[in-house]
Order: structure tokens, then sequence, then C-alpha cells
């Protein structure tokens, strides 16, 4: 057993209220986290995942990109999705220098400010090569004119000296990268590591099948477990399973940034806190009796919410289901996170918990057949 499975399950045992999350579920989001799943290449994830749902649905159903489904109740009519996306962000090896530097594109919404210094794994055939994000050493830089990190000139050292020697390790044009980086806890409630965006969501719906069969409840429709590929670069694995899918009913999880951090503007971004639960969000794609169904649930349970307010698009997931198949009655639920697109993303433990509740219990109060009609 590792240090941070024998630390969690001294958090677990401490005089707070009950957790939901048992030992099993904080060792299986750990396992997820720090195995990479980068845009285009999350099938090794996928199957992670998989394996921890597999007790608690009937059957899966997966596609060609690697969007992975669990079902429950497979032959009812009436179709309800909870989904997550599994895709992380990362690089792609650009161009490989005569002194065998490597300069790179994204792949997603990587942030170019933060890699000067960072450890990167790049994946080839060969399997994972080692490199640095190199930067001028401070004695060497001008400080009066100080040149920020850039697409263009950053660049990744991984010890050879010319192109050759890099090619001879396996590295090539199109090799995906992306960071090493760990899940660990700070002050015993927060969960930091890369890739929580959206990790955490295909964690979270994980864990409602599980309380589901735990607690033995059956439902009235069929249920999707839906982890989507390639939300990265355009919601592109909710779009494609949604037409396979046809659901009735989607409720998305994502993230969403907390902005009681420095040099974020809250008359822009709104006023939203880790800790104050999860964020329910008011924007021409969610369907609003759907989230009204949510909220008061929430409501009704005592289960803690914020509100955010999202113009025109809400750049989720939500987005490729509401418009698919003719409308599909579609919420979002989304996850407080302080540093998006870092490797030191952060959630709290107790909003994990109360979104995973949210979900739970507005899925026991929706009724087969339902159709959140405004003209009834």
């Amino acid at each position: 057993m590792n240090k941070t499975s024998l630390f969690l399950m001294k958090i677990n045992f401490m005089p707070k209220k009950k957790s939901m999350l048992n030992k099993k579920s904080i060792d299986f989001l750990e396992k997820y986290l720090n195995n990479a799943s980068p845009t285009g290449y999350e099938w090794e994830g996928q199957k992670i995942w998989m394996n921890y749902l597999k007790p608690y649905v009937d059957e899966f159903i997966t596609d060609t990109y690697g969007t992975a489904v669990g079902v429950i109740n497979p032959k009812a009519a009436y179709k309800v999705v909870i989904e997550g996306h599994a895709d992380e962000i990362s690089w792609y090896v650009n161009y490989i220098s005569d002194n065998g530097l490597i300069y790179v594109i994204r792949n997603g919404g990587s942030d170019h400010q933060i890699a000067p210094s960072k450890v990167v794994n790049i994946h080839t055939k060969k399997g994972i090569v080692k490199g640095v994000f190199g930067w001028p050493a401070i004695h060497t830089r001008n400080r009066g004119k100080e040149e920020p990190p850039k697409l263009e000139n950053i660049f990744i050292d991984t010890g050879c000296a010319t192109k050759e020697e890099v090619e001879k390790l396996g590295v090539h044009v199109g090799c995906v990268i992306t960071y090493p980086d760990e899940f660990h806890i700070l002050n015993g409630d927060k969960f930091v590591c890369r890739a929580l965006d959206n990790r955490m969501g295909g964690f979270m719906i994980a864990e409602v099948a599980r309380l589901l069969k735990e607690n033995k409840k059956t439902l009235p429709f069929g249920l999707y477990v839906t982890n989507s590929v390639q939300e990265e670069i355009g919601l592109r694995g909710a779009e494609m399973i949604t037409q396979t899918i046809k659901p009735n009913v989607a409720i998305v999880t994502d993230v969403t940034h907390d902005t009681t951090t420095p040099m974020i503007d809250k008359k822009k971004e709104g006023h939203l806190e880790l800790g104050k639960g999860p964020v329910v969000a008011y924007a021409p794609a969610v369907q609003q009796k759907l989230r009204d169904l949510i909220t008061d649930t929430a409501e009704e349970k005592k289960i803690p919410f914020q509100r955010s307010a999202l113009s025109r698009a809400t750049g989720t997931d939500t987005d490729a289901f509401a418009y698919s198949n003719g409308g599909v009655a579609s919420a979002l639920i989304s996850l407080p996170l302080r540093y998006m697109h870092t490797t030191v993303e952060m959630v709290h433990r107790e909003d994990v918990e109360s979104v995973i509740s949210m979900i739970y219990e507005t899925l026991l109060k929706i009724k087969e057949g339902e159709t959140f009609s405004y003209f009834k």
C-alpha cells in the first residue's frame, strides 16, 4: 500500500461526517488520475474506468474513438445519460531541431505559461521517454525586457545532442506529450492533480452507479453512465455517442472555475468557491424544467449548491447532448476547481460528494417517459 492510500485511510476515520467515498473508491480515483489519458489516446484510462464500473452495470457500449458507456437496464426504451469526459490536455511533438530540441503544438488547451521547468512524458511505441521543458536561467535573461513563455519559444530537452539521437529514442513528429504529476491531498480534504478536468467527472458518475447498486435502487429507465472522449478539442466524443445512445435526458458533469483566487474578475466570471457545493448552470442549452428538478431535489435533500450564468454556449458536453437528436433535455452540474489546465488542479472533497449526491438523488426523481415539456 502506498503512502497516499495510508493517508487517505486515516482521513476516512477522522471524526468528521461520514464520507460516501470508501477506500476502494479513493484507490480507484488515484489510479485513474495517475494514468495518462490525453485527447485521442484515452483508451488505457477507459479500461481502468470500465474495470471499476463493471460490478455496477449490466453491459458496456464502446465506440470507434474510445468513448465508454456503462448501461443499467439496457432494454428500457426511456434513456437517461449521466456524463463526464475522459481526456486531458497534452502536447504533440511538432518539430525536432538539428541539435535535438523538441518544439510542440497543443492537443487541447495546454497552457504555455506553466510549461518551463516541467518534467514531461513523451509517449512512443518504445515506451515513455522523459524530457523537460527547458528555460534560460534567470542570470542570462534581459531583466529589463523579459520574454514570456509562448508557444514559439518553449521547447523540450531529452538530453540528446542531435535530431538523430532523439529519433533513436522512438520520438517522432506526432508523439503525444503529458505531464507525470500525480494525485495528492492538501489539508486533508483538497484533491490535487493534473487532469481533474475532467476525470473527476468520470469518477463521480461511476460513484453514482456504485451507490445505486449498493443501495439496491431500481430505476424505471435505462441509465447510460457515459465517459466521453475528445471534449477538450470540441466536444467530439459526446457529439458521436449521443447519436448512438439517442437519450431522452442528459445530466452532464464537468468542472468550473473557483473565482476566489487572485487575478480573476468576479464581475466577469461570477462568484464561485471551493467547498460551497456544486455549480448548477443557467444557459440556453440547459433545459429549465430539468434544472429545476435538480435544484428542487438539492434543496429538499439539503445538498449545498451554487449557480452560474453562462452566455450562449456552456462550452461543455452539455451543448453536444442538448442540440442532438432533435433536442435532448440536458443540464450541467459543475465541480468548482482551482487552477484549471495546470498540473495542480484542485477540488474540495465535500464538493465531489455533493455532486455525486445531487446526481444520485435527481435520478431517483426522474419518471419514465418524462418529457420535461413547457407546454403541459
